[in-house]
């Protein structure tokens, strides 16, 4: 056992690296989730594919063994909506519960993942724990109009051991892209992909078109999956490996801010949000868009099937 051979070919830096095949790089990732492999191989893995940077085919082979391991939503027979958070709040709110909640209220399950606590940021977890929402301690079926918050490593030990790796290296690795892109659910759903680099936009549309997966990929929010309360992102869909451009982004001078809370603590932010759900509030318009969007592309699901 072991994963020094592959290793061996990701890691002879950024000219002489060679990329491994789909069914190697599902291996891999299967090793390093099932704890197969020493830490100091972890670390070089990190390291090297940092450095070489991710094939779509290696990025699908890593999300088909992580597939293969997750403890999976079951299947409600609607399509559940996929809110993947792990950045948290850095100078703006972290809105990726409002979103939710939205989405709730029309009636749609809600399945948000994430990383539970950050001694650094403000998480998802800490602002849906101010609005009373635990977060699950075990994976359970989400109902229609339910919003439900499970933490990584209720999904996979194995997973969140991974993303961990970065406080000790100090550098993001593959297991921060496969959070993005994975669906934990058994049956339909719509994965909510977001990134903040541009050469992540193309890396995310090219998985997500490889491995068929069912998407509304955006330009994020600090890296959530929530459209920017002040400037509409571009949106577009991903459906059976199609791509289609839902939104483009919008242009020119912002005429107006949204009434955002200045501190982005999780009280606050809960407080704001509480505002929204009620009507006092205005629900932000790039947000209203980015809803609007979701919920045609589930109802576009449930129709194509």
């Amino acid at each position: 056992m072991g994963i020094s051979q592959y290793i061996k070919e990701i890691g002879r830096g950024k000219e002489g690296a060679r990329s491994l095949t789909r069914d190697q790089a599902a291996d891999l990732m299967g090793q390093l989730l099932d704890g197969h492999v020493s830490d100091l191989e972890t670390g070089a893995f990190c390291l090297a594919m940092r450095i070489k940077g991710e094939t779509p085919e290696e990025m699908a082979g890593f999300l088909d063994a992580t597939h293969a391991r997750l403890h999976r939503v079951e299947d409600a027979g609607v399509p559940v909506v996929v809110l993947p958070s792990y950045n948290g709040a850095r100078k703006l709110p972290v809105l990726t519960p409002l979103l939710a909640l939205l989405l709730a209220r029309e009636d749609v399950p809600v399945l948000v993942h994430g990383t539970a606590t950050d001694d650094r940021r403000v998480t998802s977890a800490t602002v849906f724990a101010a609005l009373g929402h635990e977060p699950a301690d075990r994976v359970e079926a989400i109902a229609p109009g339910q919003c439900r918050f499970i933490p990584t490593e209720v999904l996979h030990p194995g997973l969140k051991r991974l993303l961990d790796v970065r406080r000790v290296v100090g550098l993001r690795n593959p297991a921060h892209s496969l959070v993005k892109l994975m669906n934990p659910c058994q049956g339909p759903a719509l994965v909510v992909g977001s990134y903040t680099h541009p050469e992540y936009a193309v890396s995310m549309a090219d998985t997500f078109a490889l491995t068929g997966t069912h998407a509304l990929l955006l330009r994020g929010t600090e890296g959530e999956p929530v459209a920017d309360a002040r400037r509409t992102p571009q949106m577009e869909a991903f459906r059976q490996g199609q791509r289609v451009l839902l939104q483009p982004a919008q242009e020119g001078a912002l005429t107006s801010l949204p009434d955002l809370p200045r501190d982005i603590d999780a009280t606050t932010t809960a407080t704001y949000i509480r505002a929204v759900l009620d009507g006092q509030q205005p629900v932000p318009h790039p947000m209203a868009q980015q809803v609007a969007h979701i919920l045609r592309e589930v109802g576009h699901h449930a129709h194509a099937h």
